[in-house]
């Protein structure tokens, strides 16, 4: 198939509610090829005809539907545009503390963020947002427990799935190899 490679990106999904063989044969049953999950969190990389990445999001969610018998948010982006994001080293204007933890939000829809950033609370920062993704850090701690999630979730609903900075390059390599 000629096409373009591309990420999505799951909302919820674990290992005790959808195993990834399964979730890479649903998508595989919609017709996208060389189809690889990444970790146990929901990563898929597939390759697929020119489409809108909306799409692209609503095949592979009523494929989930079809195949799994339940379906999870899916957020779609192209390879080369999450390369280009790493390539970007957003991080580095940003003097993060040591053992911080860095993650990106992909949002659904874009989301005008009305919070001054940098936001800051605790070990929990949203340093900088586009819109299509929020990105932040953090210091692992017992009294984090998400915080910048729930901030970003009551700024912009539901409709966004966070992944740690390491797994975004996981991605992408397995989406590039």
């Amino acid at each position: 198939m000629d096409g373009k490679r591309w990420a999505a990106f799951l909302r919820g999904i674990t290992p005790m509610n959808a195993k990834m063989s399964e979730l890479a044969r649903a998508f595989e049953a919609a017709g996208f090829e060389d189809v690889s999950t990444v970790i146990s969190s929901g990563n898929v990389v597939f390759t697929a005809r020119s489409s809108s990445t909306s799409a692209l999001q609503r095949t592979a969610e009523k494929a989930m539907q079809e195949g799994l018998g339940r379906t999870f948010l899916t957020i779609a982006r192209p390879i080369a545009d999450l390369r280009a994001l790493i390539e970007s080293d957003p991080y580095a204007s940003f003097r993060l503390r040591a053992g911080s933890k860095r993650v990106v939000t992909f949002l659904h829809e874009p989301c005008p963020l009305k919070l001054k950033l940098p936001w800051e609370k605790d070990d929990a920062r949203i340093l900088r947002a586009t819109d299509t993704e929020v990105l932040s850090a953090y210091v692992p701690n017992p009294n984090i427990g998400g915080l910048f999630m729930k901030v970003l979730e009551e700024a912009c609903g539901k409709d966004q799935t966070t992944r740690t900075w390491d797994t975004v390059v996981k991605v992408v390599k397995r989406g590039e190899g």
